[in-house]
């Protein structure tokens, strides 16, 4: 996939000389950069790894839809 060039040029796993490290690198990079132009910088991070055991999946998805007004992209991830 490396040969081919077909990762993103972000992508951190499954890649030689990339990591968590470089990825967490990044990430504060780009809030910083934010900041020092400006502009408002927020990171939420997410951990569903046991999001699905106790919840029933049509609410929560009702829910985040009418409540949140997460819809398209955003509402697949769940």
């Amino acid at each position: 996939m490396t040969s081919a060039n077909l990762l993103p040029s972000l992508q951190s796993g499954y890649r030689p000389a990339h990591s968590t490290e470089t990825a967490i690198l990044h990430v504060i990079s780009e809030l910083l950069v934010a900041v020092d132009y400006g502009d408002f910088a927020t990171l939420t991070l997410l951990d569903l790894s046991a999001a699905f055991d106790t919840v029933d999946h049509d609410i929560l998805i009702e829910r985040l839809q009418t409540n949140f007004g997460i819809d398209a992209c955003a509402l697949k991830w769940f």
